[in-house]
């Protein structure tokens, strides 16, 4: 069986079970060729620098594996580029048997293989039968861990982010002048050629000793309209969007999968990246950061400082990490996120009684008041224990005019307009409600 029959086998067959045994049965073959191959598709990090490639309608002699690997490679390395990188494509495209072409060498080419098979089913796979020669390297970047999940890591020496509501990008700067950009999960990002363009344009200024990765942010004034682009397959660019860096790593690092480079000194070699190049990189910033000692009352208080400015600017929330730490591709607890805690006072109006299971207990507390110079009306119905529902319920009438404090993640406009509201409101706690207790 020829591998581009392989592809079709795997493709007739949306059973995962079935899959996994074509692949075992072909591991077991040694076929080298074929998941080889697969490598050269699934690899998120090997990249051909072509954007459509056309579909054949006529057989012709046939081309070898070893042929159309020489193309890869050329392409891979940017050896051959624009109007004869087409015309090599179209050279092979025309010696090739048709459906070998359209079935096993183009979907190598599009680095989508269409039969449902990706690098995690192969991997398991060699994983679980021992080939570990036939494992296809995974795409990732670090991600953060939760604060509310590592509160004893909230000490010490921390450098302190706003956290962007955009599309994390990480862009690959290779020494031969090429560059590439991917979302988190490895995807190829195509849409964005104004930001690449600039990069591309400080290589040929500041010339690279090493290829290196660049981690950061793309926003945009309207989030949907750049997750449009990030999926649209046409050639419609967005130049709209910045690019906000935070981190900065050699490509070899990045491929090994971590940076022994402390997170202070990655700061350090962006800057001073990012100011030599600074006059071509109109779309591209550097993240701003704090240093803060959680451990003293005045790094305390700038982190409660900066956690509040991060609200009223509106961001998503604020990025921990410490200065120490390595990169490390996988999900990391030297970065912690945190979404904003919002914290306001306002006087209860109204105390509901629940359905369901809350039925004879507390619902709900409408309140209202002025905070922070902000005009409120809120329903809060959670953060109540069930204890609280029932004693809160008892004393309903003595809960009225008290003073209640509310927790939610942000800010937002009341459809009414005169109000603001509150995203996903919760009960912290009543002040006043003991008896003699002052509000």
């Amino acid at each position: 069986m020829q591998n581009f029959e392989i592809i079709k086998e795997l493709e007739s067959n949306n059973s995962r079970i079935f899959k996994e045994k074509v692949i075992l049965r072909e591991m077991n073959k040694g076929n080298d060729v074929f998941f080889e191959a697969l490598t050269f598709a699934c690899d998120k990090l090997v990249t051909f620098g072509v954007k459509q490639i056309i579909v054949s309608n006529s057989d012709g002699p046939g081309i070898s594996w070893e042929e159309f690997k020489l193309l890869l490679l050329k392409l891979n390395t940017r050896k051959s580029t624009g109007n004869s990188a087409r015309d090599q494509i179209k050279l092979l495209m025309k010696k090739s048997r048709m459906d070998e072409w359209n079935f096993f060498y183009r979907r190598i080419l599009i680095k989508d293989l269409r039969c449902g098979v990706s690098e995690k089913t192969i991997n398991n796979v060699a994983k679980k039968n021992k080939f570990e020669k036939y494992q296809i390297p995974v795409f990732q970047c670090q991600l953060a861990q939760d604060s509310e999940n590592h509160k004893k890591k909230l000490a010490g020496n921390k450098i302190l982010e706003v956290k962007l509501d955009g599309i994390r990008v990480i862009t690959i700067i290779h020494t031969n002048g090429s560059v590439d950009m991917f979302s988190r999960n490895g995807k190829e990002l195509l849409n964005f050629e104004n930001v690449k363009n600039q990069i591309v344009s400080s290589i040929k200024e500041n010339k690279l000793s090493e290829s290196i990765v660049l981690d950061g942010e793309l926003i945009s004034k309207n989030f949907q309209e750049l997750m449009k682009q990030v999926y649209r397959k046409d050639n419609i660019q967005n130049n709209d969007a910045n690019l906000f860096l935070f981190d900065y790593l050699s490509f070899v690092d990045f491929k090994k999968g971590e940076s022994q480079v402390s997170q202070i000194e990655r700061i350090e070699n962006l800057r001073k990246w990012y100011q030599e190049n600074i006059s071509l990189l109109n779309n591209i910033k550097v993240m701003n950061h704090e240093l803060v000692n959680l451990d003293t009352n005045d790094g305390k208080l700038k982190f409660k400082e900066f956690n509040n400015q991060a609200v009223i600017d509106g961001y998503e929330g604020i990025m921990i990490k410490d200065p120490l730490s390595k990169y490390e591709c996988k999900r990391s607890s030297s970065w912690l996120k945190s979404k904003p805690v919002i914290e306001v006072s306002l006087m209860v109006k109204k105390a509901e009684e629940g359905t369901g299971k809350n039925k004879g207990r507390l619902g709900a507390i409408q309140a209202e008041g002025n905070d922070n110079n902000k005009n409120f009306r809120i329903s809060v119905g959670s953060g109540f224990t069930d204890l609280q529902r029932a004693e809160f319920w008892k004393d309903r009438d003595s809960l009225i005019g008290k003073i209640i404090e509310i927790k939610a993640d942000a800010i937002t406009r009341s459809q009414e307009g005169e109000f603001w509201s509150l995203r996903f409101p919760r009960f912290k706690t009543f002040r006043g409600f003991k008896h003699d207790e002052k509000i």
